[in-house]
């Protein structure tokens, strides 16, 4: 026997869109997320990311702020637009550049560093309780699918990492072009969150191919999802919850995605 979809909605009107319905699924990820952040447990796992951000954070400046220093007053040294500019401003008698510059730089490569690092820890470390709580609370019907989970999230990890931190050392020379510094800060932050989170919060539950299919059908809202978590950073404060925040929205909106997903198949067989 064959199991039909029934629906009197005539084609084209109170149907949502494909976009539509994606915009509504975020928005709903958001506030399911803000619920779930508000439990004791997930406050208390707010901590390990943060604290690993800011001691790795102090460790790269123990380790590295005098030589990285040096080499970019080294490097600014041989930059003529700065020399010229460094030149100006001491004839209008005003404060050298490469005084400013140089630290400023080099805080712009430290504390990226710390940053991606303590949303990697929270992919890896943090998200199997996000999906532990989420889970026994809300998808308690969503069953474990996923095959090599710790593997594939540690892999996702290295990678996103790399690939973000290379990605913002190569642009960090658009940053002197206005207002390059804000666009770039806020397209790699949504590249880590949308590429680090996204697999982490189905690796578990969804087999392989479900998850591909998801990664698919779901990109924008999951890219939509990084440009908000993205713009939250742009304020200090956000720092300190958005990597278990993040999490908890991911999971949200993944395994909506996949619960969704199992039953249309149900309907479809």
């Amino acid at each position: 026997m064959t199991a039909l979809r029934t629906d009197s909605t005539p084609p084209g009107n109170g149907r949502l869109t494909a976009a539509g319905a994606g915009a509504v699924t975020v928005g709903q990820a958001f506030k399911r997320a803000l619920v779930s952040q508000c439990h004791p447990s997930m406050l208390f796992a707010v901590l390990l990311p943060f604290l690993i951000a800011l001691i790795g954070a102090f460790l790269l400046l123990y380790l590295f702020w005098t030589p990285l220093n040096a080499w970019l007053a080294a490097e600014a040294a041989r930059w003529d637009f700065v020399n010229r500019a460094e030149d100006w401003m001491l004839a209008m008698g005003l404060f050298s550049l490469k005084i400013y510059l140089v630290p400023i730089i080099a805080v712009a490569i430290l504390l990226p560093v710390s940053g991606i690092l303590g949303l990697a820890i929270a992919a890896v470390f943090v998200m199997p309780l996000v999906l532990r709580h989420v889970g026994q609370r809300e998808y308690a019907t969503v069953t474990r699918q996923g095959k090599n989970a710790t593997a594939v999230s540690v892999w996702n990890a290295v990678w996103v990492s790399a690939a973000f931190a290379a990605g913002w050392l190569l642009t960090l020379p658009l940053w002197l072009v206005p207002p390059m510094a804000i666009v770039l800060s806020i397209f790699w932050w949504a590249f880590a969150f949308s590429r680090m989170m996204r697999v982490d919060a189905i690796v578990e539950h969804a087999s392989p191919d479900e998850r591909k299919l998801i990664l698919e059908r779901h990109n924008g809202g999951f890219w939509s999802i990084g440009l908000i978590c993205s713009l939250l950073n742009l304020l200090p404060p956000a720092w300190i919850i958005l990597p278990v925040f993040s999490a908890l929205v991911y999971a949200h909106y993944g395994l909506e995605a996949l619960k969704r997903l199992r039953e249309d198949r149900v309907i479809d067989a």
